[in-house]
């Protein structure tokens, strides 16, 4: 099935419901528990969605919605530790054709992965995968770097 021809999430629509999330509280955990399960469940085709969090040298789970994943990835390895060591986004149509690919999940085969930042620093990467290849358009880049910079705007990231 080709991924053009679906209708594409709205974006502003779900920046204003991540943005409300933060509303009562602001402390990032419940903030991304709760915005993993809200793209879970607006994207069509995922079968994972979540965050990685910036630890010591190296990204370690956070909040996700989806089947069992790594605990820790280094930064010189897969999509995440790619986007979190270059300071950019990962949108791969084929994860089985990037280097240093970790499978975490056998059904993932398209991937996204956007740093977020607070107070100017790295804090760790928003990660969605799916089953679909070429699954994440450019329009979903977009309006993901737009949900990202909601949770910076709202997220208090604390030790």
């Amino acid at each position: 099935m080709d991924n053009k021809y679906k209708q594409q999430p709205d974006y502003d629509l779900l920046v204003q419901q991540v943005k409300a999330l933060g509303e009562e509280e602001n402390y990032w955990l419940p903030v991304l528990a709760n915005t993993s399960a809200l793209l879970m469940n607006a994207l069509p085709d995922l079968n994972w969605a979540g965050f990685y969090l910036m630890n010591r040298d190296s990204l370690v789970l956070g909040p996700f919605q989806g089947n069992p994943a790594c605990i820790r990835i280094p930064l010189c390895a897969g999509v995440c530790g790619a986007a979190a060591l270059q300071n950019k986004v990962q949108r791969v149509d084929d994860v089985h054709q990037f280097p240093g690919h970790i499978a975490c999940d056998s059904a993932s085969n398209a991937e996204i992965v956007i740093p977020i930042h607070k107070n100017g620093k790295l804090v760790g990467v928003l990660d969605l995968d799916s089953p679909l290849k070429n699954r994440f358009t450019e329009e979903d880049e977009a309006g993901l770097k737009q949900i990202v910079a909601a949770l910076e705007e709202i997220a208090e990231f604390t030790d």
